[in-house]
């Protein structure tokens, strides 16, 4: 049984409505995130939604700061926190501000600078393992971060203290900020660098949810995992699929009205 398609759809949809009412940007960030997130919430991550610190929670650090409507609205729709609340997105004094924050009850670390995800979450895997933690470490990177050469210097400080309880997983839309990610600065051979920073390297279908699952919950290996989550930007809404505009732009009223008609409803 599909746990998270249903929480895919309410991400989905209440990421645009939050852009929209904000007038804010970075939807098709949140839309290419948003099944990698909802796996996460709906199937994989140990949390207490009603204890947000407990102890033994898995740490969850999105990178993508900009990203962050797709986890605020599964933070929401998971019961950290009235779905209601959704509706202060970006105004003045709400704890949703336009960049991922840990005011937030379910965010561990505030992000918007890109590179600074993968350090902190290297940080808390480490944690784990020198105190005997059962819990995990699992940050979500886009595909133009990995330009940040904290990154990397991140990896091979997990790679040598063999951090196995740490996963990261690249959002590969292969889009970044005003082109692709080819033209701006190409990462390929991307699994053959990754692996020869000592990470093992998965690959999946950053929309199949059984794809996801399957690369999130592989049994213990003496490495980091990283899965590279092959995504189109925008995905779900066909106007907005694989266009480099919609990094920044916000949908006016009849584009959300017919986004989210595209999308339907999760009571369907």
């Amino acid at each position: 049984m599909d746990l998270s398609g249903p929480l895919a759809l309410r991400i989905r949809r209440s990421a645009l409505q939050m852009v929209h009412r904000a007038k804010a940007s970075h939807i098709a960030s949140a839309l290419s995130i948003a099944d990698i997130v909802a796996v996460l919430y709906a199937q994989v991550m140990r949390y207490d939604a009603s204890n947000p610190r407990w102890s033994h929670r898995d740490r969850f650090i999105l990178s993508k700061g900009h990203a962050c409507v797709a986890v605020y609205a599964a933070l929401a729709h998971s019961n950290f926190f009235p779905v209601t609340q959704l509706d202060t997105y970006g105004e003045d004094h709400s704890w949703l501000m336009n960049h991922i924050s840990h005011k937030v009850p379910g965010v561990e670390f505030s992000t918007g600078s890109l590179g600074h995800g993968l350090p902190f979450a290297v940080g808390k895997s480490l944690a784990s393992q020198m105190h005997g933690g059962t819990w995990r470490t699992f940050v979500l990177l886009s595909d133009g971060e990995l330009d940040e050469g904290s990154n990397w210097e991140s990896l091979m400080f997990a790679g040598h203290h063999r951090l196995d309880r740490l996963t990261v997983i690249i959002d590969y839309n292969k889009l970044q900020s005003l082109d692709s990610v080819f033209n701006t600065l190409g990462l390929e051979p991307l699994r053959t660098k990754l692996e020869s920073f000592g990470a093992h390297v998965v690959e999946a279908d950053g929309h199949d949810h059984c794809s996801l699952l399957a690369a999130m919950t592989l049994g213990r290996n003496p490495k980091p995992t990283v899965v590279i989550a092959h995504t189109v930007k925008g995905k779900g809404v066909s106007f907005m699929e694989d266009r480099v505009e919609w990094h920044y732009k916000n949908p006016n009223d009849v584009q959300l009205a017919e986004a989210l008609s595209e999308l339907g409803s999760p009571d369907a």
